[in-house]
């Protein structure tokens, strides 16, 4: 068995959950990496023996069986950047707060080991996004891509921004906005959720578009299918605006044509029997807490 280690939460706690995963992975006799700058953290406050280590650029293969994230959400997004389309299957052992992609418990850290090994889980294909322009941004030629949205949204400007939109090449509408969200079905439940956008099951083949504090009162959530193009353009006050890649961030001109379409591949989620997105969402929304039920 070849395992990954990732976090990029520099806590010692974090350390902690982390020895215990080491100690049952040393028990099952199994090859471990961790990414190079964690690691650097995990030896200056844990003594360990030496391991492998991996960056965005090298180190990590579909040679691995599993890479396991150490925080929350965010850090399971920033994992998807190492992971790429290399078709390793990602588990994220939540440290952070909410959870809805880091589901398993930290307490319980050994049992990922334990059930991976006896075969207790599932592989769950996620959908991405990707964006392209009709000039170059640098700052996402290399990763272009996200796991849970592409946002538009305003700078340097308090004044909303219009976001003509176009679906296959045919005109939708102009949001006159914050911003505009293009959601996977996994990001359902992070920013478009905050901004009154459904959830949306994991697998289904959807995109949702979900305005910001838009001022086209009758503007609403879209699901659209998502083999969908969908092309923007972006005017206001500002010179330029932002678009996000789930944390990636980048400055563009106003005006220019801006892509997103799903991306050409996907990253596999490992989904262990004692979870389930349908139990994710009942703890972590509540739902079922109203003592009606």
């Amino acid at each position: 068995m070849k395992v990954a280690i990732y976090s990029q939460m520099y806590q010692e706690d974090t350390c902690e959950y982390v020895s215990r995963l080491l100690n049952e992975l040393h028990k099952h006799e199994a090859e471990v990496a961790i990414e190079e700058e964690f690691y650097s953290f995990f030896t200056e406050n844990t003594i360990a023996q030496e391991y492998a280590t991996f960056n965005q650029h090298s180190g990590l293969d579909a040679s691995f069986d599993i890479l396991v994230s150490f925080g929350g959400d965010g850090t399971i997004l920033r994992a998807t950047t190492f992971v790429k389309d290399s078709g390793v299957p990602m588990v994220g052992v939540n440290t952070g707060r909410l959870g809805f992609l880091s589901t398993f418990n930290k307490e319980e850290v050994q049992n990922v080991v334990q059930q991976f090994v006896e075969g207790n889980y599932s592989i769950v294909e996620r959908s991405l996004v990707e964006v392209s322009a009709e000039s170059s941004i640098p700052e996402l030629t290399e990763l272009n891509f996200a796991l849970n949205e592409i946002t538009i949204s305003r700078k340097d400007t308090t004044s909303m921004i219009t976001v003509e939109t176009y679906l296959n090449k045919e005109y939708l509408t102009s949001y006159w906005a914050d911003g505009l969200i293009i959601s996977t079905p996994t990001g359902s439940t992070g920013y478009s959720l905050s901004c009154g956008g459904p959830v949306i099951e994991p697998t289904a083949k959807s995109l949702v578009l979900t305005p910001i504090a838009p001022h086209n009162l009758n503007a609403r959530p879209l699901v659209i299918s998502d083999d969908t193009e969908i092309r923007l353009r972006v005017s206001g006050r500002e010179e330029n605006h932002l678009i996000s890649l789930d944390s990636r961030i980048a400055s563009v001109e106003n005006g220019k044509e801006i892509l997103v379409r799903k991306a050409g591949f996907t990253v596999k989620m490992i989904e262990f029997a004692s979870e389930s997105f349908l139990k994710t969402l009942r703890n972590k929304l509540l739902w079922g807490e109203d003592r009606r039920n």
